[in-house]
């Protein structure tokens, strides 16, 4: 089944979006890129608030396509914004009874209310609510006008960290059990690497990389909407245990690393960890000595030469892909080639859940 397909060739003043891209129709696709990128202006025309003159079509139902056009209301989509945009005159049950009568979804609200566990502020208006409630009842609300496609631009950026731990799980079940496209407009790498299935990357209204997300974090090609750095390699690995010593002990396809203590409920549970190719080193033996903790057995894929110094090396370790960026006189004395048995030496481990 074909997913959101997009040719748009909009401006508006100064501003161009050139966008030709086909999204998954499900899933959760991070839209990422610098101040200026036309994230938000990609968002606004697949919602039917700007007219582009392009095409647009989800799962084969055309939106827009040369004079026809679909408007806002008929197109069911969900919007979540940064701030939460909460009818103020009534409470959060009329919030959400509003939203449940308007998309024919008022059987499921009773289980959104436990989902997003609501329960407590029903009767609260939105000036009584702090951030992280508010945005989960906006995110309950769009989801009770039961949408074919959600939108959410940045919706967590006026949040601060204790308040974006509140719904960023809920994010992650909606992405993994709500069977329709989600694009996810983010500034923080972080979030991008904890939710997103797939990326896509925007620079000057134009797309520079599309595709999984650890695929396009190491994707030099994608570094603009990066600032021009190459932000890292994605990881997928498992809590296994808590060590005598209070680290933790995760393992993945390539052996296992150690990180400051995370607490005792994930273990077992699934993480995501980012490893910038700078925090990365290489030796051809296993090194002896080190303060570093991280050392696992790799072999050298490929060589990319960046700038007049420094090369980009793709390692894998046990079919994990991990870049390390060195200067090419590292290169030339450690005899680095495709199929070289080495060792990737991990300075920082992030963990993308933080």
């Amino acid at each position: 089944m074909t997913g959101l397909e997009l040719s748009l060739r909009h401006r508006r003043g100064s501003f161009g979006l050139d966008v030709t891209q086909t999204l998954p129709a499900a899933g959760l696709t991070a839209v990422f890129g610098p101040s200026g990128a036309g994230k938000s202006s990609l968002l606004r025309a697949i919602a039917g608030f700007d007219r582009t003159g392009g095409r647009i079509s989800l799962k084969g139902e055309v939106w827009e396509d040369g004079r026809f056009f679909l408007p806002p209301h008929r197109r069911r989509v969900g919007f979540v914004f940064q701030d939460p945009r909460l009818f103020a005159h009534l409470d959060v049950a009329g919030n959400l009874l509003y939203a449940a009568r308007r998309g024919g979804g008022v059987q499921a609200l009773n289980q959104i209310v436990r989902d997003f566990q609501l329960e407590p502020l029903l009767h609260r208006r939105p000036a009584a609510l702090s951030g992280g409630e508010a945005q989960r009842v906006a995110l309950a609300r769009a989801l009770l006008s039961a949408p074919q496609l959600l939108l959410m631009d940045e919706p967590l950026s006026s949040l601060d960290a204790s308040r974006r731990a509140e719904i960023l799980p809920h994010i992650e079940r909606l992405r993994d059990h709500a069977g329709f496209p989600i694009l996810y407009v983010s500034h923080s790498l972080a979030e991008v690497a904890r939710l997103a299935n797939h990326v896509l990357a925007l620079a000057d209204g134009k797309v520079v990389g599309f595709g999984p997300t650890g695929l396009i974090l190491a994707d030099a090609e994608a570094a603009a909407a990066f600032g021009g750095e190459e932000p890292g390699s994605l990881i997928e690995a498992h809590h296994e245990q808590i060590e005598p010593d209070g680290l933790s002990r995760l393992t993945f396809a390539g052996g296992s690393l150690l990180v400051p203590a995370l607490p005792a409920h994930t273990i077992g549970l699934p993480l995501r960890l980012l490893v910038r190719a700078r925090d990365v080193m290489v030796a051809r033996t296993r090194p002896e000595g080190l303060s570093a903790l991280n050392i696992l057995p790799a072999r050298v894929e490929n060589l990319r030469d960046i700038g007049p110094a420094a090369t980009e090396i793709t390692l894998t370790c046990g079919g994990t892909p991990i870049r390390a960026r060195i200067t090419r006189r590292s290169v030339a004395a450690l005899g680095l080639e495709p199929g070289v048995e080495c060792h990737a030496i991990l300075k920082s481990v992030a963990l993308a859940q933080e």
